[in-house]
């Protein structure tokens, strides 16, 4: 059976995914260099953070990569979707460096090219696993008769 091709949209969001946590993240990772230490004990200290612009630009980008994510895995398997934000890795190890001028061994080059490389094959599978009929209306039928 032929399996369906993704739309543009789909390929968007799943770009989305990709680009959104690693952003985030670095936007965290810059906010939080210019402030002191934070302690879970000091409660009042965490929430000033969060509204730094930097931390604040990273977690308007988090939730855009949450929202992005839960689209995607509406439609697609989560073995398709997980490895689409491992490139990620890729696109975090290069603002690190070039952006936050973080220092990156050449052992951790190394593990984001073996995990890149990885994700490749993964990759390589259908978007939607498909599901024999019976199981499908198998599982309405149960969920049906849990909102009764």
């Amino acid at each position: 059976m032929a399996h369906p091709r993704l739309t543009s949209r789909q390929y968007l969001i799943l770009g989305l995914v990709s680009i959104c946590a690693p952003l985030g993240d670095t936007c965290l990772s810059r906010g939080m260099t210019y402030l002191p230490a934070i302690s879970l004990g000091h409660p009042a200290s965490l929430i000033s953070a969060v509204f730094t612009p930097w931390i604040a630009a990273g977690i308007a980008l988090l939730i855009g990569f949450f929202a992005s994510y839960l689209t995607a895995l509406s439609w697609a398997d989560l073995t398709y979707v997980l490895p689409a934000t491992a490139f990620g890795n890729v696109i975090v190890a290069l603002l690190s460096r070039y952006w936050l001028h973080e220092p990156i061994s050449l052992q951790r080059w190394a593990g984001i090219v073996l995990i890149t490389v990885g994700v490749g094959f993964v990759a390589q599978g259908p978007s939607l696993t498909e599901r024999p009929v019976a199981a499908k209306s198998e599982g309405l039928a149960a969920v049906e008769e849990q909102v009764r």
